[in-house]
């Protein structure tokens, strides 16, 4: 028997408990890199119960280098931080593990989403972009449309890419297909899918449709 739909997400959220807290709270960054330096150094220095003499000794920094470095007023070069991260044992990245760097975001007011193309659409076929940010620290790349099909939409060969999609439906109802399989979408429905097979709405059943598109693949590196 056909499992109904609630009952595949209830079974799928049973057996891949989801970790993540979104609630939790990441410690406080330095959001000036030489303040954020020399404090990790400070840090490294007296977790390992050295003195600035005794560092200064390990590194042929001078002591009022060294204590201009811990405080943050100077910015140490590379070859003078790989000298410190020698002494104290450390990656040279982990001198930056305390800088906050800066997170992008991006806000579109309603209907602002700048119209655009991708291969395979028709005539007919709206895309809104309602946001996009490239490169980030995150390794993802999300691209999220606003997508609405008119009385005037024709029918178009699937789509097949990399990532990951979901779709949210706002308004009418149409046939997506994913795959082999067809699901049938109305307002309120969410589909989630691999986006490596091919896919896209094949029966446009209630017009004008409209949905959100949401998807997420690796930066090029």
């Amino acid at each position: 028997m056909t499992k109904m739909r609630g009952e595949q997400v209830a079974e799928t959220a049973g057996s891949n408990t989801l970790t993540q807290d979104p609630h939790a709270v990441r410690e406080r960054r330095e959001k000036n890199l030489e303040v954020a330096i020399g404090r990790q150094v400070r840090e490294l220095r007296k977790r390992q119960r050295l003195t600035g003499a005794d560092l200064t000794a390990m590194t042929g920094i001078s002591q009022g280098m060294l204590s201009k470095i811990e405080n943050g007023v100077i910015s140490p070069s590379l070859t003078t931080l790989q000298v410190l991260a020698n002494a104290l044992r450390v990656p040279l990245l982990q001198l930056f593990s305390g800088f906050e760097e800066t997170r992008g975001a991006m806000h579109v007011k309603a209907g602002e989403g700048v119209e655009t193309e991708r291969a395979g659409t028709r005539a007919g076929h709206q895309y809104q972009l309602l946001g996009h940010i490239g490169s980030n620290n995150t390794g993802v790349v999300i691209e999220p449309y606003l997508i609405t099909l008119s009385d005037t939409s024709d029918h178009f060969p699937t789509f097949q890419h990399e990532g990951m999609e979901m779709l949210y439906m706002l308004e009418g109802t149409v046939g997506y297909r994913h795959g082999d399989q067809m699901y049938r979408l109305e307002p309120g429905d969410t589909l989630l899918f691999d986006a490596d097979a091919p896919h896209g709405p094949a029966e446009l059943i209630e017009l004008p449709a409209k949905f959100l598109s949401i998807i997420s693949y690796p930066q090029q590196k």
